[in-house]
Order: structure tokens, then C-alpha cells, then sequence
């Protein structure tokens, strides 16, 4: 197998300095009538946004936070897959640290673990038990940030999975290990504890990734009218992203990876809708926090790649065959705001082994980035059954 090579990030200036030219060239449309936001993403804020991102955002900070963490590339599945590998601190007892997977979702990326990765590798510094500590394996998704080179192989779902089964086991020599995941890395993680059973500890998702056709609800109980009424809102106001990057990729992609505020109107609205920000996203997220995220898209090119597992998901079946389950040990921590919330009935259907089921109190879809303790610390109260 290919042996993983250290690998530090680093934008070269020539590049930082087109960006700032693009964005003081953003040619902005008006303001549609009505309520900010209502419409999609509001001017007035994509004005602040990019004069930040032109004037004030500093990319070398947020570069340095990453280059803080050991990275790593390695050739696997005909690409270069990027992936941040820290070693979790061994506990007074010389256990050794559960390897745990982390996987992040569209429009994220790993800036969205840079909180949560301290918490999980050395929870005693954070007031936790030792014996919970991870050592945490999180890829950069193939197609996405620093797993992206022009030309290269798209992936779906299912082939994310058997890429991240032959990371974690055939390079990294982990022969079981536990996987966490939100939105498309709630997938992949479901994926991995159907197809590699025998590898996985357990798995714990942040999104439960159910069928979302409103047909498989008969919405007799009042937990599933509940979610029948707010999947078909999901299907009626919120899906229209997916339905285009999911058939027209492509021509999506010219307008992103050509205009750095197309591309900051895209992301952020996502992060707005999809949080729990009361509809001020500010209050969740900094300007720095986006642009982070935001600034990775952009200087990899990897907006119109980062499409294609909807696009595979469009055309394919669902990565959890029909009929099938999945039968490793399952945690679930259900965010108040998070885009979709089923019933545990419907989920225990797919995951017969639910052993944590827990009503969280704040947080949204991103929750390894709006509230990366509440989320580390049932990501090890879930794992203290599995190890």
C-alpha cells in the first residue's frame, strides 16, 4: 500500500492577490423587493462579506490553524487524498485510543473540525474523562478542498466509502475503528457500517440520512405528521440546491469558480438556513469562520467536484440498498435545527441497533462547528458502549 506523506498547506500570494482583485471587480445585482433573505442570499450582508474578504479577512491565520494539525496525502483510488491524522493521548490506564473517522458534508469542509478535534484527541484538557480519548482520522471528502486536483476521478457516496474502509485499514493498519459523520458524512459513515461491519466499532451520526420521499410516511403518529409536514416544506422551499447539482453540475460550476462572491452567495446562505442562528448568522458562526470554509472552495477550484455525490445520489440507488440495514452499533444526537429530524421508529427501521438517541439542546447542521463540545462529548458517551 502507498505510505501517507506529511503535506502543509500553502496558498501561494499570487493567488491571494487575484482574489482580492476579483472581489474588488464583484459586479452585484439589486435587491429583490421584501424581507432580507427572503429570496436567498441578502445583498446587504454579501456586501460585508466580500469587502471583509477582500480587506480584512486574514487567510494566512486561517491557513496556519489547519497547518497546526499533522496532514497527510496519500495516493489511493486514483487520486491524492488529504487527511488530517492526530493521535489521541493515551490515558493513565496505557489503553490505547480508539481510531475514530471523521466526515464532513457539502458545503463544509475540514475547518469544520478544527474545534472538535482537540476534544476528542485529549478530552482530560477540556475537563473530560481520559479514557475517552480518539486518535481521529478526518479526510477531506474526494473532490473536495485539498482531495482535488483538476481532471481527476468523481466519487459517490459508495466509493467515498470504500475509499475511507481501505484508509483507515490498509494504510493506517486500523483494523476497527468507529466513524461520525453529518450531512454527506452521515452517508458515508452509514455506508461503511453496512458494507464493513466487521471494521467498524460503531458509528455515530449527526444527521440521520433516511429516504426523504414523503411516499414512505403514512404520518399516522404524531412524531411522523410532524416530519411528513416538515420534509415536504424541505422538498417544497429548501431542495432546489440539490435538484440542480445534482443534474446540471457542470454548468453550475462556471458561475461558482469564476466569481469568488457567486461562490460566497452559494455557500453562506447554506450556513444561514442550516444553522441555529435565529436568522443572524453572526451569532454562530464569525465572518472569519465562512471565509475559512468559503476561501478553501475557492482556492482549490473544487466547487463544481464537490457536486457530484448529488449528482451520483440523483442517478444511482441509495447507498443503503433497499430492504437492507445497517447492524453496527448506532449514536444519534439530534439537533434542534438540523435541516431534517425522523422519528427514531423511522430510523430504527434502517438501523436496528440504536443504543443513543439524544435530544440536543442548541445547535444546527453543522454542529462540529456551532457546538463542537456538546457534539464530542455524546460522540464519547456513545463510544464508551463500543470500546
Amino acid at each position: 500500500m502507498p505510505v501517507p506523506t506529511p503535506f502543509q498547506l500553502h496558498v501561494p500570494e499570487e493567488d491571494i492577490a487575484e482574489l482580492r482583485g476579483r472581489l474588488a471587480r464583484t459586479r452585484f445585482p439589486d435587491q429583490a423587493p421584501g424581507e432580507p433573505w427572503a429570496y436567498g442570499t441578502d445583498l446587504g450582508f454579501l456586501r460585508t462579506l466580500v469587502d471583509h474578504w477582500r480587506s480584512g479577512f486574514d487567510w494566512r491565520a486561517q491557513e496556519a490553524r489547519l497547518n497546526a494539525f499533522a496532514q497527510y496525502r496519500v495516493p489511493l483510488a486514483g487520486i491524492d487524498l488529504h487527511f488530517i491524522h492526530v493521535q489521541g493521548v493515551t490515558p493513565p490506564d496505557g489503553t490505547a485510543p480508539m481510531p475514530l473517522l471523521l466526515s464532513h458534508g457539502w458545503p463544509g469542509s475540514v475547518f469544520e473540525f478544527l474545534e472538535i478535534i482537540p476534544r476528542l484527541t485529549d478530552p482530560a484538557r477540556f475537563g473530560g474523562d481520559p479514557a475517552d480519548a480518539f486518535t481521529v482520522v478526518a479526510p477531506s471528502l474526494p473532490g473536495y478542498g485539498l482531495s482535488f486536483t483538476a481532471g481527476q476521478p468523481r466519487f459517490s457516496i459508495e466509493q467515498i466509502a470504500e475509499c475511507f474502509a481501505s484508509l483507515m485499514t490498509d494504510v493506517l493498519g486500523y483494523r476497527r475503528f468507529g466513524a461520525q459523520g453529518g450531512d454527506w458524512g452521515s452517508f458515508i459513515t452509514s455506508r461503511l457500517g453496512y458494507a464493513y461491519p466487521e471494521r467498524l466499532a460503531g458509528i455515530h451520526l449527526n444527521m440521520m440520512p433516511l429516504r426523504r420521499e414523503t411516499g414512505d410516511i403514512d404520518g399516522s403518529e404524531p412524531e411522523q405528521a410532524r416530519y411528513r409536514a416538515e420534509l415536504a416544506e424541505w422538498l417544497r422551499e429548501e431542495a432546489a440546491y440539490a435538484a440542480i447539482q445534482g443534474t446540471r453540475p457542470q454548468t453550475l460550476a462556471y458561475g461558482l469558480t469564476d466569481s469568488p462572491a457567486g461562490l460566497a452567495a452559494w455557500i453562506v446562505e447554506k450556513f444561514r438556513r442550516w444553522s441555529d442562528c435565529g436568522g443572524n448568522v453572526e451569532t454562530v458562526f464569525t465572518l472569519d469562520e465562512l471565509l475559512a470554509n468559503i476561501s478553501l472552495y475557492w482556492f482549490t477550484g473544487a466547487i463544481g467536484s464537490s457536486f457530484w455525490p448529488y449528482y451520483a445520489r440523483a442517478h444511482g440507488p441509495w447507498p443503503i440498498p433497499t430492504g437492507k440495514t445497517v447492524d453496527v452499533p448506532t449514536g444519534y444526537a439530534e439537533f434542534p435545527h438540523e435541516i431534517l429530524r425522523p422519528p427514531r421508529a423511522m430510523a430504527q427501521k434502517v438501523f436496528p441497533d440504536i443504543r443513543r438517541w439524544s435530544r440536543m439542546q442548541k445547535g444546527g447542521h453543522f454542529a462540529a462547528l456551532e457546538q463542537p463540545q456538546a457534539l464530542a462529548s455524546e460522540i464519547q458517551a456513545f463510544f464508551r458502549t463500543c470500546r
